[in-house]
Protein backbone atom coordinates (compact mmCIF):
# COMPACT_ATOMS: atom_id res chain seq x y z
CA UNK A 1 0.00 0.00 0.00
CA UNK A 2 1.45 3.12 -1.44
CA UNK A 3 1.85 6.25 1.51
CA UNK A 4 -0.72 8.88 2.09
CA UNK A 5 0.06 12.26 -0.17
CA UNK A 6 -0.22 15.07 3.12
CA UNK A 7 0.08 18.73 2.24
CA UNK A 8 0.80 20.42 5.60
CA UNK A 9 -0.83 24.18 5.58
CA UNK A 10 -0.55 26.20 9.06
CA UNK A 11 1.04 30.15 9.22
CA UNK A 12 3.24 29.08 12.41
CA UNK A 13 6.35 28.15 12.26
CA UNK A 14 6.63 26.61 15.42
CA UNK A 15 4.04 24.77 15.43
CA UNK A 16 4.16 23.54 11.75
CA UNK A 17 7.34 22.29 12.45
CA UNK A 18 5.67 20.01 15.75
CA UNK A 19 3.15 18.69 13.30
CA UNK A 20 5.28 17.94 10.94
CA UNK A 21 7.45 15.91 13.48
CA UNK A 22 4.45 14.01 14.45
CA UNK A 23 3.33 13.12 10.43
CA UNK A 24 6.72 11.70 9.69
CA UNK A 25 6.76 9.59 12.71
CA UNK A 26 3.87 8.02 10.63
CA UNK A 27 5.13 5.49 8.41
CA UNK A 28 2.53 5.29 5.46
CA UNK A 29 2.43 8.95 5.29
CA UNK A 30 4.66 11.32 3.38
CA UNK A 31 4.39 15.11 3.88
CA UNK A 32 4.95 16.41 0.44
CA UNK A 33 4.50 19.76 1.63
CA UNK A 34 4.06 22.75 3.72
CA UNK A 35 2.28 25.89 2.96
CA UNK A 36 1.79 29.06 5.55
CA UNK A 37 -1.01 30.70 4.05
CA UNK A 38 -4.04 29.94 1.70
CA UNK A 39 -3.06 30.98 -1.23
CA UNK A 40 0.35 28.86 -1.30
CA UNK A 41 -2.00 26.11 -0.44
CA UNK A 42 -3.77 26.61 -3.52
CA UNK A 43 -0.99 26.30 -6.06
CA UNK A 44 0.93 23.52 -4.19
CA UNK A 45 -1.69 21.86 -4.20
CA UNK A 46 -2.54 22.43 -7.55
CA UNK A 47 1.14 21.64 -8.55
CA UNK A 48 1.61 18.53 -5.63
CA UNK A 49 -1.94 17.13 -5.90
CA UNK A 50 -1.98 15.18 -2.15
CA UNK A 51 -4.63 13.08 -1.07
CA UNK A 52 -5.31 15.21 1.89
CA UNK A 53 -4.70 18.49 2.92
CA UNK A 54 -4.19 19.64 6.82
CA UNK A 55 -5.78 23.36 6.73
CA UNK A 56 -5.33 25.50 9.73
CA UNK A 57 -8.48 27.74 10.26
CA UNK A 58 -7.05 30.92 10.74
CA UNK A 59 -4.22 32.13 8.54
CA UNK A 60 -3.26 35.64 7.03
CA UNK A 61 -4.15 36.96 3.18
CA UNK A 62 -6.16 34.12 2.97
CA UNK A 63 -8.05 32.23 5.68
CA UNK A 64 -8.20 28.43 5.61
CA UNK A 65 -12.02 29.04 5.50
CA UNK A 66 -12.09 30.39 1.85
CA UNK A 67 -9.21 27.80 0.66
CA UNK A 68 -10.99 25.05 1.52
CA UNK A 69 -13.93 26.34 -0.91
CA UNK A 70 -11.38 27.26 -3.69
CA UNK A 71 -10.09 23.76 -3.05
CA UNK A 72 -13.55 22.16 -3.81
CA UNK A 73 -13.79 23.67 -6.30
CA UNK A 74 -10.38 23.44 -8.51
CA UNK A 75 -8.94 20.43 -6.69
CA UNK A 76 -12.23 18.05 -5.72
CA UNK A 77 -9.89 14.96 -5.20
CA UNK A 78 -7.57 16.57 -2.09
CA UNK A 79 -10.00 16.27 0.66
CA UNK A 80 -9.34 18.95 3.44
CA UNK A 81 -8.74 18.18 7.40
CA UNK A 82 -9.26 21.54 9.53
CA UNK A 83 -7.18 21.94 12.02
CA UNK A 84 -8.68 24.21 15.03
CA UNK A 85 -7.92 25.28 18.24
CA UNK A 86 -11.80 25.45 18.80
CA UNK A 87 -14.47 22.23 18.74
CA UNK A 88 -17.33 25.33 18.92
CA UNK A 89 -20.37 23.78 16.65
CA UNK A 90 -20.40 27.17 14.17
CA UNK A 91 -16.76 26.76 13.04
CA UNK A 92 -17.27 22.65 12.26
CA UNK A 93 -20.59 23.68 10.52
CA UNK A 94 -18.48 26.75 8.35
CA UNK A 95 -15.69 23.85 7.71
CA UNK A 96 -17.61 21.24 6.25
CA UNK A 97 -20.21 23.82 4.25
CA UNK A 98 -16.96 24.98 3.14
CA UNK A 99 -16.17 21.66 1.78
CA UNK A 100 -13.91 19.95 4.06
CA UNK A 101 -14.11 16.52 5.00
CA UNK A 102 -12.66 16.68 8.35
CA UNK A 103 -11.90 18.54 11.34
CA UNK A 104 -10.04 17.89 14.16
CA UNK A 105 -8.66 20.02 17.34
CA UNK A 106 -5.50 21.04 17.77
CA UNK A 107 -5.03 19.32 21.36
CA UNK A 108 -6.12 16.00 20.16
CA UNK A 109 -4.07 12.93 20.14
CA UNK A 110 -1.41 11.91 17.99
CA UNK A 111 -3.39 8.17 17.44
CA UNK A 112 -6.11 10.70 16.66
CA UNK A 113 -4.64 13.10 13.80
CA UNK A 114 -2.98 9.38 12.30
CA UNK A 115 -6.81 7.93 12.38
CA UNK A 116 -8.22 11.41 10.35
CA UNK A 117 -5.65 11.46 7.42
CA UNK A 118 -6.47 7.60 6.97
CA UNK A 119 -10.54 8.23 7.27
CA UNK A 120 -9.75 11.00 4.71
CA UNK A 121 -8.05 9.07 2.50
CA UNK A 122 -10.45 6.47 2.21
CA UNK A 123 -12.91 9.10 1.38
CA UNK A 124 -15.10 9.11 4.46
CA UNK A 125 -15.52 12.21 6.51
CA UNK A 126 -14.08 12.60 10.21
CA UNK A 127 -14.72 15.36 13.09
CA UNK A 128 -12.93 15.06 16.34
CA UNK A 129 -13.84 13.14 19.04
CA UNK A 130 -14.18 15.88 21.26
CA UNK A 131 -17.10 17.22 18.74
CA UNK A 132 -20.59 15.96 19.08
CA UNK A 133 -21.54 13.88 15.86
CA UNK A 134 -25.32 14.61 16.54
CA UNK A 135 -24.29 17.97 16.33
CA UNK A 136 -22.82 17.90 13.64
CA UNK A 137 -25.15 16.11 11.81
CA UNK A 138 -28.01 18.74 12.92
CA UNK A 139 -26.44 21.68 11.64
CA UNK A 140 -25.26 19.99 8.10
CA UNK A 141 -28.86 18.85 7.39
CA UNK A 142 -30.14 23.08 8.08
CA UNK A 143 -28.63 23.87 4.77
CA UNK A 144 -30.02 27.23 4.79
CA UNK A 145 -27.00 29.34 5.26
CA UNK A 146 -28.39 31.76 7.37
CA UNK A 147 -24.92 33.30 8.82
CA UNK A 148 -23.54 36.01 7.76
CA UNK A 149 -20.92 35.12 6.52
CA UNK A 150 -22.32 32.91 3.71
CA UNK A 151 -24.45 35.49 2.20
CA UNK A 152 -21.22 37.57 1.34
CA UNK A 153 -19.33 36.75 -1.94
CA UNK A 154 -15.41 35.34 -2.15
CA UNK A 155 -14.29 38.57 -2.79
CA UNK A 156 -15.89 40.09 -0.16
CA UNK A 157 -15.17 37.19 1.96
CA UNK A 158 -11.99 38.20 1.03
CA UNK A 159 -11.48 41.83 1.64
CA UNK A 160 -13.36 41.52 4.80
CA UNK A 161 -10.34 39.36 5.87
CA UNK A 162 -7.57 42.12 4.58
CA UNK A 163 -9.85 44.59 6.24
CA UNK A 164 -9.95 43.10 9.81
CA UNK A 165 -6.18 42.41 9.13
CA UNK A 166 -5.09 46.36 9.18
CA UNK A 167 -4.60 46.48 5.53
CA UNK A 168 -5.42 50.04 4.18
CA UNK A 169 -7.81 50.57 0.30
CA UNK A 170 -4.41 50.81 -1.35
CA UNK A 171 -2.45 47.72 -0.15
CA UNK A 172 -5.94 45.56 -0.83
CA UNK A 173 -5.89 46.78 -4.30
CA UNK A 174 -2.70 46.26 -5.22
CA UNK A 175 -2.45 42.71 -3.13
CA UNK A 176 -6.01 41.61 -4.93
CA UNK A 177 -4.76 44.09 -8.65
CA UNK A 178 -8.14 45.47 -8.02
CA UNK A 179 -8.63 49.34 -8.28
CA UNK A 180 -8.87 51.25 -5.06
CA UNK A 181 -12.72 52.33 -6.42
CA UNK A 182 -13.48 48.35 -6.81
CA UNK A 183 -11.93 47.71 -3.29
CA UNK A 184 -14.33 50.61 -1.70
CA UNK A 185 -17.33 49.36 -3.46
CA UNK A 186 -17.10 45.85 -2.39
CA UNK A 187 -16.34 47.08 1.20
CA UNK A 188 -19.17 49.14 0.86
CA UNK A 189 -21.57 46.49 -0.42
CA UNK A 190 -20.18 44.09 2.39
CA UNK A 191 -20.83 46.36 5.36
CA UNK A 192 -24.34 47.17 3.91
CA UNK A 193 -24.95 43.29 3.76
CA UNK A 194 -23.69 42.65 7.16
CA UNK A 195 -25.03 45.64 8.53
CA UNK A 196 -21.81 47.09 10.11
CA UNK A 197 -21.15 50.76 10.06
CA UNK A 198 -17.21 51.18 10.63
CA UNK A 199 -13.95 49.16 10.25
CA UNK A 200 -14.02 47.83 13.97
CA UNK A 201 -17.50 46.05 13.28
CA UNK A 202 -15.87 44.61 10.74
CA UNK A 203 -12.87 43.53 12.72
CA UNK A 204 -15.23 42.34 15.91
CA UNK A 205 -17.18 40.35 12.77
CA UNK A 206 -14.35 38.64 11.37
CA UNK A 207 -12.83 37.48 14.80
CA UNK A 208 -16.79 35.98 15.75
CA UNK A 209 -16.49 34.30 12.72
CA UNK A 210 -13.14 32.74 12.59
CA UNK A 211 -11.43 34.83 9.61
CA UNK A 212 -8.70 36.26 12.05
CA UNK A 213 -7.26 35.26 15.42
CA UNK A 214 -7.15 37.92 18.30
CA UNK A 215 -3.24 38.34 19.80
CA UNK A 216 -4.47 37.84 23.12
Amino acid sequence: MSAIRVLLVEDHNLVRAGIRSLLDSFQDIDVVGEAANGRDALRMTRQLGPEVVLMDISMPELNGMEATGRLKKCCPDSKVLMLSMHNDEEYVAQSLRAGARGYLVKDAATKELELAIHTLARGEIYISSSVSMSVVDKLMADDSDGSALNQLTSRQREILQLVAEGCSTREIAERLSLSIKTVETHRTHLMERLEIRDVPGLVRFALKAGLIQSDS
